[in-house]
């Protein structure tokens, strides 16, 4: 039950609130943070469709000010960054809202970072790289996916080598974290799965963790519950309130589940094709994580068995081997239910960009909790099985 102290020492979640209509508190806890004026990091399609002026509106009603900066891009990078501490100076901000799914999360984060810490982003990558906390932070989430409202870490795109530089702090996290279902019933059916998906692959990849522990375990196993049960809904009918809230709390326990256990190579895999080509996230977990679970069966084999039951699948009488493989076929198939995409190559990436990925997926800070050793050849025989 032993955990790497690099990963069991940061667990401080933020204050969490989630439900309907949770995203209206957002005034009131800027004012108990002491903020007076906060940057909205955001991305454009939040500013589209009016999202991000709901949000300035409700800060400004509990008398406070607001900037929107809609900087934020999928797989945020350190220009993106650097264009948000811009606008953070130049606005006189003392706080930060993010708004959106994880880009915007991790590119609030990475502002707040060095508006607090100064010099680049890329000054501190890695685990406990973070001195000082970031200004006041309040994340407020609009999809039920990637967890980064509640987690210490924030992922940014390095623009120079096309590599996800992930920084993991105990200053790195929220001060709150606010999951509304109601600002996800618009996500479309498509960023419904992937995001799904990636928590998912959290849930999975935290239990199967070296760094499992009791209370991650019980997070993991209620969030993959939740989400066998309700993303296919949420996918099927994007006006479902029972499936969106079934799946804001699915994602959120999965965040905390991988905040206090860590992930595995899924996530080291998946990273890469999100840098070097602009892959979705989720939709890569989605693809690597069944490979994943039968590269890494056989060192935990009664873990994935638990999996298998999580998923609602009738283990009774089956060997841990039989039923470890029956829950990895049920992640097959809801993958497959909700549309994503069999492989890698019809999402455009090539076979002569796998040697340079899987070295960096080695170095991934996801790798060393993997809980099978995995080689460089390992990487590059996963590669190729998810093209």
């Amino acid at each position: 039950m032993s955990m790497p102290l690099t990963v069991s020492r940061f667990l401080m979640p933020p204050i969490s609130l989630i439900g309907c209509g949770a995203s209206k508190a957002v005034g009131d806890y800027l004012k108990k943070l002491g903020a007076k004026k906060a940057l909205i990091v955001t991305d454009q399609g939040m500013k589209k469709f009016g999202t991000a002026d709901s949000i300035k509106q409700c800060i400004e009603e509990a008398g406070l000010q607001a900037v929107i900066f809609a900087g934020a891009e999928p797989n945020p990078t350190d220009l993106n960054v650097a264009d948000g501490v811009q606008a953070y100076k130049d606005n006189g901000c003392d706080s930060i809202v993010s708004l959106g799914g994880g880009s915007s999360h991790d590119c609030g984060k990475a502002v707040g970072i060095v508006s607090t810490n100064g010099g680049k982003i890329h000054d501190y990558k890695g685990i406990d790289t973070v001195p000082k906390p970031m200004p006041p932070f309040i994340a407020i989430n609009t999809t039920a996916g990637t967890g980064s409202e509640v987690t210490p870490a924030a992922v940014i795109t390095n623009t120079e080598n096309h590599v996800k530089m992930v920084v993991w702090s105990i200053n790195v996290s929220a001060n709150v974290a606010i999951d509304d279902p109601e600002l996800m019933v618009g996500m479309p059916p498509a960023l419904t799965a992937a995001t799904g998906m990636d928590a998912l692959t959290h849930a999975v990849e935290a239990y199967v963790s070296l760094g499992h522990n009791p209370k991650a375990d019980a997070l993991a196993l209620k969030a993959i519950e939740l989400i066998a049960k309700y993303l296919r809904k949420a996918v099927a009918n994007g006006q479902d309130m029972d499936a969106r809230v079934g799946m804001a709390y699915a994602e959120y326990l999965a965040g905390e589940a991988f905040s206090s256990a860590g992930l595995g190579i899924a996530h080291s895999l998946a990273h890469q094709p999100g840098s070097f080509i602009g892959l979705p996230h989720g939709v890569c977990n989605a693809i690597f994580l069944p490979l994943v679970c039968e590269f890494n069966m056989n060192a935990c084999l009664e873990r994935y068995a638990d999996i298998a039951k999580a998923m609602g699948e009738d283990i009774a009488g089956m060997t841990e081997r039989e039923a470890a493989l029956l829950g990895i076929e049920a992640i097959r198939t809801l993958s497959a239910d909700i549309g994503i995409p069999s492989g890698l190559t019809e999402l455009g990436m090539k076979e002569e960009d796998i040697p340079e990925m899987a070295e960096w997926a080695l170095k991934e800070v996801c790798t060393p909790t993997n809980p099978r050793t995995t080689t460089l050849q390992d990487m590059v025989d996963l590669y190729k099985k998810a093209m």
